[in-house]
């Protein structure tokens, strides 16, 4: 890759990479089959990879998957405007472009695009985990995880088995309860969402879940902007029929720390999984940002946190708008077609392994804040976009 095709692209798309579909197989669970993918090709890798049963978007990382994972597996590749041919990893592009691409803010505090959002799609629920916070992440040279929801209704058609998140532990838990179920890892089904709350998910809605909180995610496909990282620590054993070794547990903890079960219980943090006010504090409805009666509308969907954010722009059928951000994005297109800047874009509806599309872009700092020209060229049908991005002060607090 030469970094003259890195500025060939950003010129040839006026500020805008158009990046190549970036799927992801799991061992675990069972596919929801809800990601546009062609029903032949949801098992690329064969049966030993797994289902693909995500879609990681503007990623620079690459995904926690097991020795036979390929080396670039999880990070995302740009291809030209001109010859879609030509590609490299985005990757490559931000540390070419640097500050030009992601901004000087983003680039002098983190180096790197320090985010990526993906689809993931089970038909299955997942088990109860926890993502590292950092100072647990920093022991073993990892990023914390803190995450967002999201529920769309364009790639929702049906609900999976098991609708409901389980989130924490019910105030009235005590950590010895805990501790208890963790030290039957090995033994037997531990059961320990019955020590959690549930919440039937609600189409439309989201949450935020910040790192150091146990969750179990439910059976609808769901929007994930995310920091930059792929690491976790499995609390639940036995999940819709598949059992999980101890190796899920403490794959994350230094080696001399995983049988110390008070090591393994610090990981949890206390305060955020028994707060007795959770869904006050951590469910996030969507709140209007911007619009014009008849011609669009933009929603936050992801917001009240320090790390990550997310809009749905809906753009009305037949119109044309000039949506301005203040720092660079990724975005993905779930319903519609029309123009996206000087691409074509459309919702992808069936898509063949290795196929390119023209529903996932990435917006430089520059262009986003000049304005990114959509128009929605169907006669009957809305365009609607997800955009993720670093949060900055135009983000709502709460």
């Amino acid at each position: 890759m030469s970094n003259e095709l890195v500025y060939q692209a950003l010129e040839e798309g006026e500020g805008i990479f158009n990046l190549v579909p970036n799927f992801v197989p799991r061992r675990f669970g069972e596919a929801g089959f809800r990601l546009r993918l062609h029903p032949d090709d949801y098992y690329p890798f064969g049966l030993k990879r797994g289902a693909i049963k995500e879609r990681w978007f503007s990623s620079v990382v690459n995904v926690i998957n097991g020795d036979d994972a390929p080396e670039n597996e999880g990070l995302s590749y740009v291809a030209l405007h001109s010859d879609t041919n030509k590609r490299f990893l985005f990757k490559e592009a931000v540390e070419v472009l640097g500050a030009k691409l992601i901004g000087k803010e983003l680039f002098q505090e983190y180096g790197t695009w320090p985010m990526f959002a993906k689809f993931f799609d089970y038909k299955t629920p997942l088990f109860h985990h926890i993502h590292l916070m950092q100072h647990h992440a920093d022991l073993v040279g990892k990023m914390a995880k803190p995450e967002a929801y999201y529920f769309p209704y364009q790639l929702n058609n049906y609900p999976g088995e098991f609708p409901v998140t389980y989130f924490g532990f019910d105030a009235s838990v005590n950590l010895d309860e805990v501790k208890e179920r963790l030290l039957q890892f090995e033994e037997t089904d531990n059961r320990i969402t019955e020590l959690s709350r549930a919440f039937r998910i609600q189409l439309g809605t989201g949450w935020y879940v910040p790192a150091g909180v146990v969750h179990a995610p439910g059976s609808y496909l769901t929007y994930e902007p995310q920091w930059n990282s792929d690491v976790n620590a499995v609390v639940e054993n036995v999940v819709a029929a598949d059992h999980y070794p101890y190796g899920f547990l403490v794959e994350n903890c230094p080696e001399d720390k995983k049988h110390d079960i008070d090591f393994i219980l610090s990981l949890i943090d206390w305060e955020k999984n028994t707060d007795p006010e959770f869904r006050k504090h951590y469910f996030r409805p969507p709140l209007h940002s911007a619009g014009q009666n008849g011609v669009f509308e933009e929603k936050w969907i992801t917001y009240g946190n320090e790390y990550i954010a997310a809009k749905e722009l809906t753009i009305e059928p037949g119109k044309t708008v000039t949506v301005k951000d203040h720092s660079a994005y990724g975005c993905i297109v779930i319903q519609g077609h029309g123009k996206f800047g000087i691409y074509d874009a459309e919702a992808a509806q069936v898509i063949r392994f290795g196929q390119m599309t023209s529903d996932e872009f990435f917006v430089s700092e520059e262009k986003a804040k000049s304005g990114v020209v959509i128009s929605n060229h169907s006669k009957y049908e809305p365009m609607v976009i997800l955009k993720h991005f670093v949060s900055n002060q135009d983000v709502p607090k709460a």
